[in-house]
């Protein structure tokens, strides 16, 4: 089977852009979690900014990963869940997990 490379580079970059980054798949996770105030995701991931959350929420909000929901309270409560097209990623998620527990335990190992 002839594979086109320059397309499998393609996708690989363009699943990289969408998911790269130190802070992406733990807020997917953190979403996916329950958490939907920005507050409660800021808390839920020890070491990420204010402003680098918010940041990255702005950027999976274009890239239709998560939905922004704004309720008219006094005062304002904003909410983030994630989108059906984010949870089809779920899969990825848990095989990159997987692979990281064994991989752990490969380099752990004395072989």
């Amino acid at each position: 089977m002839v594979r086109n490379q320059p397309r499998e580079v393609q996708a690989l970059q363009d699943t990289i852009y969408v998911i790269g980054g130190k802070w992406r798949l733990p807020i997917i996770n953190s979403i996916c979690n329950g958490n939907r105030r920005f507050r409660d995701i800021e808390r839920s991931i020890p070491g990420i900014t204010t402003r680098m959350l918010s940041k990255e929420l702005k950027e999976m909000e274009l890239n239709k990963l998560i939905t922004r929901t704004v309720y008219p309270e006094t005062p304002v409560r904003v909410e983030y869940e994630s989108t059906d097209y984010c949870k089809t990623f779920g899969p990825v998620i848990l095989a990159m997990i997987e692979w990281g527990v064994a991989h752990r335990k490969k380099i752990s190992s004395r072989e």
